[in-house]
């Protein structure tokens, strides 16, 4: 697995390897510049062209149907990307490529031509792809097989991805809504910029992980890239693709919240704030904002709950995650009540349904990523976590497609079927949840085996 390769002692920061904190606000920036431009995306393809900032005047339809694909490549795109890592670069130099075309990409979308916001997509997506599975896997490669800090590791890198996403949100949004949708794209390449820089700083904390290994001098490195997969390594890609699963639909009704939920809040939703119009954008950032404030507590119970000897498997919680998540859509089901009655829907509705889709996200996403790097095996390490990211974007296709259909079949019947779905399907996976936790070989039995790197480290505490 990925996480046997060890890495030499690390220089530590709050009980944690600093590479970690580089990574973090790597991924920070990248996402500032990817959820920037994710928050303008729609709007500005559907802002009619005679408008004080004009956008390019599609129908919800088409801009949906482009976000679908765009979305969709973007994480695809993180399998070709994970292979390049594994045969041929390693991951630290892949995440530096991808960095390169990412600044490239968003100052591409500052010109305004749609040749170059075809070229700018282009480029974000290979951008993405090369360094979005990579950044990932080598988060895992600082803690070794065993360390009880891995999964909390995972959670405060998470929290910088929302932090990006939030600011951006924020910053990106309101520059591109009320001062040009052009300008909030440039914007976006700054931001990028900086995070490529920081990792260039940062590059000797990271000396130790994300190395190609093919042309390491190592004998157990060797050997991992040569010799078969097992019956257990098997067993384990069996149990990650099955739950990938759960990662397409939890995806396919999360990124609602880029489409769908975007345009609701434009068009549907009372935005009237004390005699203030709150943007349309800045409702992306509740998300990221919910995920700030409650990463760590949920991190802690979940950390709880495994010292009091409860289920807290890694399946265990990214199923509860989707039937958390897809609860919240039924606010979303009350709000578009409430606009049938009404004419317009309170901010509240979206507020609740980002809650409840905050706390799914949390208890499936960091989650998920830790389970790649337990069960992967080395020499396919990168390539499962572009999988998953694949997944990912399959399931942003599936958003997509969901999205495009709310102008036929309308918002009420399009929110209630995702809500009422996530909760069945999640239901009968956790049916099979204890057949394939055994087809894990007891991974995550191993975990708090290994303390020396943790000396000083209490579980419970938050960061």
């Amino acid at each position: 697995m990925a996480n046997t390769v060890k890495a030499a002692h690390q220089k530590e920061l709050f009980g944690h390897p600093v590479g970690l904190y580089i990574l973090f606000f790597t991924e920070m920036w990248e996402r500032f510049s990817y959820y920037g431009m994710r928050a303008l995306f729609v709007l500005y393809l559907t802002t009619k062209t005679v408008d004080e900032n004009p956008g390019l005047g599609w129908s919800s339809g088409e801009a949906l149907a482009l976000y679908g694909w765009y979305t969709m490549l973007v994480y695809v795109a993180s399998i070709p990307g994970g292979w390049i890592a594994d045969k041929l670069l390693g991951q630290k130099k892949s995440v530096l490529i991808g960095g390169i075309l990412l600044v490239a990409g968003h100052s591409i979308l500052a010109i305004e031509e749609m040749w170059a916001w075809y070229s700018g997509l282009g480029l974000i997506i290979a951008g993405v792809g090369m360094l979005k599975p990579n950044i990932s896997t080598m988060v895992g490669g600082l803690y070794k097989q065993g360390d009880i800090r891995r999964d909390k590791g995972f959670t405060i890198f998470y929290i910088g991805i929302n932090l990006g996403a939030f600011l951006s949100s924020l910053i990106v949004g309101y520059v591109g809504e009320v001062h040009g949708w052009h300008y909030g794209f440039g914007l976006a390449g700054i931001g990028m910029a900086l995070g490529l820089l920081q990792y260039l700083l940062g590059q000797k904390y990271l000396a130790s992980v994300g190395n190609f290994l093919g042309a390491s001098e190592k004998t157990e490195d060797k050997e991992a890239m040569k010799k078969p997969l097992t019956k257990i390594e098997k067993d384990r890609i069996v149990v990650l693709l099955i739950s990938f699963l759960l990662v397409i639909v939890f995806w396919g009704a999360f990124e609602q919240a880029g489409g769908l939920m975007n345009i609701y809040a434009k068009e549907k939703t009372n935005r009237m704030l004390m005699g203030w119009e709150v943007p349309a954008s800045w409702f992306q950032s509740l998300n990221a904002m919910f995920i700030i404030f409650l990463g760590t507590s949920v991190a802690i119970y979940w950390a709880n709950r495994k010292l009091k000897g409860k289920v807290s498997s890694s399946l265990f919680k990214m199923i509860i995650g989707l039937i958390i998540m897809g609860t919240g859509f039924f606010f979303m089901t009350a709000a578009s009540m409430e606009f049938s009655a009404d004419g317009s829907s309170a901010m509240y509705w979206l507020v609740l349904a980002y809650l409840f889709h905050t706390i799914g996200e949390l208890c499936i996403s960091p989650v998920a990523l830790s389970f790649i790097t337990k069960l992967a095996p080395v020499k396919y390490g990168a390539l499962m976590m572009g999988v998953y990211f694949a997944m990912t974007g399959f399931g942003n296709k599936l958003a997509g497609l969901l999205g495009e259909w709310a102008e036929s079949q309308g918002e009420f019947a399009i929110f209630t079927g995702i809500a009422v779905f996530c909760v069945v399907f999640g239901s009968i996976v956790m049916l099979f949840r204890k057949k394939l936790e055994v087809l894990t070989h007891g991974v995550e039995d191993k975990e708090g085996t290994i303390h020396e790197e943790a000396e000083g480290f209490e579980l419970a505490d938050a960061e």
